[in-house]
């Protein structure tokens, strides 16, 4: 396989972000291609991306990771991951289906539950609980090293 590039997102990468989120199913809201890391081929395509989004009251989100199906397996995923913790912002949260903490453990993200969720988190459990077949956690990871 041909390495991919990870570099910050371009002004010309925006569209092509949307299409990869909405290819795998995850939440298109907030999408603004300047916070976002993607792993690039040789050729242009856009295999893999992420964000870290800014929320009201300086909360910050690791949010939109998305890797192209055809790719996945191959360690772009944790790639992005990686490159998004560099920037050392603490403390982040995310949001995902439980089944996907054991992942984010090896990050430093722990579960929050209860007076440890930031009042959007609250909001957006509460939604996922009515309307989404997964169960979903809140993370937060408050150290800047990384474990594997």
């Amino acid at each position: 396989m041909v390495e991919p590039t990870i570099r910050p997102a371009l002004a010309s990468d925006a569209s092509r972000i949307r299409a990869l989120i909405r290819l795998v199913h995850i939440n298109p809201t907030g999408l603004s291609w300047r916070r976002f890391k993607v792993a690039v081929l040789p050729d242009g395509e856009l295999v893999a991306c992420g964000q870290v989004k800014p929320h009201p009251g300086g909360i910050l989100e690791l949010a939109s990771i998305a890797v192209h199906p055809g790719y996945r397996g191959q360690g772009l995923g944790r790639a992005i991951i990686e490159a998004l913790l560099a920037g050392g912002d603490n403390p982040l949260y995310l949001i995902c289906r439980d089944s996907l903490a054991p992942l984010y453990n090896k990050f430093n993200f722990h579960s929050v539950t209860g007076e440890q969720l930031p009042p959007i988190f609250k909001r957006w459990l509460d939604l996922g609980r009515r309307f989404l077949p997964v169960e979903l956690v809140v993370m937060r990871r408050d150290t800047g090293g990384n474990e594997r």
